[in-house]
Parts: C-alpha cells; structure tokens; sequence
C-alpha cells in the first residue's frame, strides 16, 4: 500500500512538474529524495551487451553499486548498466543526462508512463521515474522521435534521454520497485 502511495505521489509530482508554468518550474524547491549513502561516489565505467551508445565501455560494473539486480547509473561516465541478480550487466549504453542530477545513493522506480509529455515540452515515451530532487521528478525515457538533444541549461529538467532501443531495454529490465544506484 505504502509504495503505491509512493508511486501516486511521484506521477503527481511529474504531472505537476510537467505542466507548471515557466516562472513556477524554475522556482527553488527543497529536496524531496533522500538517498542511501551505499553507492560509490567513485563509480565510472563498465562493460557488457552494447547499447545504441554506440560503443563497449571499458571497465566493470562500478565498484560499490551494490548486488543484485539493479540499474546502475553513472552521472560523470553519463552511462547506464543494467545488472542482474548474478552481478553481470546484461546491458550498458549512454545516455543524455538531465539538467537535474539526483545525489548519489540508492533509489527505487517509484512509477512508469508508457507515454507522456515531458517537462520540455517533448512527448516521451517509456518513462521510468525513480527520485525527485529540488522538486524535479528524475527518470530514464526517450524523446518519442528518437532525439537525444542536450537540454537547454537554463531549465529544471529530470528527464535522463535514452535512444529508443535502449529505451524498450529499460522498460523490460525496470519494473516498479526495482532498485535503481546512482554514483558519481
């Protein structure tokens, strides 16, 4: 009962998020999510089933993810891994970050749309919520047209762009609940 709760506040706060004006959306919020300190900070890398990124990465799975089966994300590699309950990522790829980071710690999905309109104002698709920092809801998706443009700077945005493919990847992989580790 409790994490749907949860999850009806964090689709609330995404919808609220995603329709509020403009002087409203870059006003300061306090944070909303409060991390474990269990992840790395250190965590950079990795290897596994390549993604649309393009290319391997070098290195592991990030040391200090933790175990099990998890979504890894790395903000300073700007890179995802997909790990399974072996410790094995069944897939790494790339993504664009948002303008909003979430501090490093451990996360839960706490909802997933299979289609909205962002809070830029571009329809995404396969939308994996896990945290909310300074009031922005945080998530992995994909512009529906395939785009992974940077975003503008100048915007609160949370939205982490995958490509499409890596986008169906992630929607197959994350169910609500399932952990998500953000490092540095």
């Amino acid at each position: 009962m409790t994490a749907a709760a949860l999850a009806g506040i964090g689709f609330l706060a995404f919808q609220a998020n995603a329709s509020a004006p403009e002087h409203l959306a870059k006003a300061p919020h306090s944070p909303s999510a409060s991390p474990s300190p269990s992840a790395d900070p250190n965590g950079s890398g990795g290897h596994g089933k390549k993604g649309s990124g393009g290319k391997e990465a070098a290195a592991a799975v990030p040391a200090g993810s933790g175990e099990g089966k998890r979504v890894v994300y790395a903000l300073g590699a700007k890179r995802v891994w997909l790990v399974d309950e072996s410790g094995k990522a069944s897939a790494t790829f790339e993504v664009t970050p948002s303008t909003v980071d979430p501090a490093p710690g451990t996360y839960s999905v706490t909802s997933r749309a299979a289609a909205v309109l962002g809070s830029d104002g571009v329809r995404i698709v396969k939308v994996v919520r896990f945290a909310v920092t300074g009031g922005v809801v945080v998530g992995f998706s994909a512009a529906a047209d395939g785009s992974t443009p940077q975003p503008d700077p100048g915007s609160r945005t949370g939205g982490v762009r995958e490509s499409l493919k890596d986008a169906d990847t992630m929607w197959d992989f994350a169910d609500l609940g399932s952990k998500v580790v953000v490092v540095k």
